[in-house]
């Protein structure tokens, strides 16, 4: 799988599928007021070629946790098949490692009550080991580490979902450089991963981001 933002621009999804991507992750929203500009064309395509696809949040501690879950959660309509969605932890923004504990459990709790599924903790392996390890261990996880042969160790008992293995993948259809992830199961466990809601919940967004992308093609 891959994990993609603006950075990679248009991306041309059926050539991504055509060459066993499996599952991708798109950018959605940065703090309490930033959407990314490629999230909704991202999130279309990766449905209609058949990606399984999941939305993230990357994380600012020092600013309100519930208004940047308010924030994520407007960018779009999670659906069944969808990935979980995933809050991107990487910094901290100068807080104390309580308060940003604190505030990773109010996104988190927010976010799950809404999508009715827990969320992905993404970070960098350093970075869990120093301030989450221990703390999270209900939540998936998925760890950063640059080096193919190397998987993630966590000072923990719990075991890493996804792994970022690798910044500077190369595919058709992408211009420049993209990250490159596994999962840590077999197909059949990465569709059981994902939402399976009894009734899907639709809102006015849907028809919204619909209109955006035949706009915007």
């Amino acid at each position: 799988g891959i994990d993609v933002s603006h950075h990679q621009h248009r991306i041309e999804w059926e050539a991504v599928a055509a060459q066993n991507i499996h599952f991708a992750f798109a950018k959605a929203s940065e703090g309490v007021t930033l959407r990314d500009s490629f999230f909704l064309r991202n999130w279309l395509e990766m449905r209609r070629t058949g990606i399984k696809r999941g939305a993230y949040h990357f994380f600012r501690p020092s600013y309100s946790a519930g208004v940047q879950a308010q924030n994520f959660l407007l960018c779009f309509d999670i659906e069944n098949g969808d990935l979980p969605p995933v809050l991107d932890v990487e910094v901290t923004d100068g807080v104390s490692p309580e308060d940003l504990r604190t505030g990773i459990s109010t996104w988190l709790r927010m976010v799950e009550t809404v999508c009715q599924i827990k969320p992905i903790l993404y970070t960098n392996q350093k970075f869990f080991n120093e301030y989450l390890a221990g703390h999270f261990e209900n939540y998936p996880v998925w760890i950063a580490r640059y080096h193919p042969w190397r998987k993630p160790v966590l000072e923990t008992s719990q075991a890493w979902n996804f792994w970022q293995y690798g910044n500077r993948g190369r595919l058709d259809g992408i211009g420049g450089d993209v990250d490159f992830n596994v999962f840590n199961g077999n197909m059949d466990e990465l569709k059981a991963f994902c939402l399976a809601k009894q009734e899907p919940t639709p809102s006015p967004l849907r028809a919204a981001v619909d209109e955006s992308i035949t706009s915007n093609p």
